[in-house]
């Protein structure tokens, strides 16, 4: 299994709009709510419209993996996604719902998800999946120079040191000594 990496903001954007033009909006609306939300893609994909509480901007997982309960603040790209696909899909149940009649009330597949995903990181020369959405998230906040203990939090992690590690900071940070400490 390859090793998938967090990607910059810059490259974010970029996914994004690959992801709108060459293979349509439900792909590019996953990753758009997949980097703000920072879910594991099983949670997200089951995300019903009915959870989603915008008045008060959040909404709170219960995490398949952890069996820990998540709240989450809708932020104002997440909003503008769910506004947009309740709009254009107003009898869906799930935010990312199959629009056929084979897979009527069922989200769309993390498998058709992931090989999307893949293609696309393969057209930009990236390595991403679908956890690349969490990952970028968590290393945007690091970026921006949030705590790594406040980061854990968020992405309801046991440990900090598994939060470096999961971001990519570790090896980062030890490469960049050989730079930062030329003798």
């Amino acid at each position: 299994m390859n090793t998938v990496n967090a990607i910059s903001k810059d490259e974010v954007m970029v996914v994004h709009t690959l992801l709108s033009t060459k293979f349509g909006c439900i792909y590019a609306d996953v990753f758009k709510v997949g980097c703000n939300m920072a879910l594991r893609i099983t949670d997200l994909l089951s995300l019903k419209f009915e959870d989603l509480d915008l008045i008060a901007k959040e909404v709170h997982i219960m995490e398949g993996k952890t069996g820990k309960l998540r709240p989450i603040r809708l932020n104002a790209p997440a909003i503008e996604v769910i506004k947009k696909r309740r709009k254009n899909y107003p009898h869906h149940t799930y935010l990312f719902e199959v629009d056929c009649n084979r897979a009527k009330e069922k989200p769309i597949s993390r498998v058709s998800i992931s090989r999307v995903f893949k293609e696309a990181g393969d057209m930009l020369g990236l390595t991403i999946n679908t956890h690349s959405m969490r990952k970028s998230r968590g290393k945007a906040m690091f970026d921006a120079g949030l705590p790594v203990e406040k980061i854990a939090k968020v992405l309801n992690h046991g440990s900090t040191t598994t939060t470096l590690r999961y971001i990519g900071i570790e090896k980062e940070q030890i490469m960049q000594t050989y730079d930062d400490f030329e003798l």
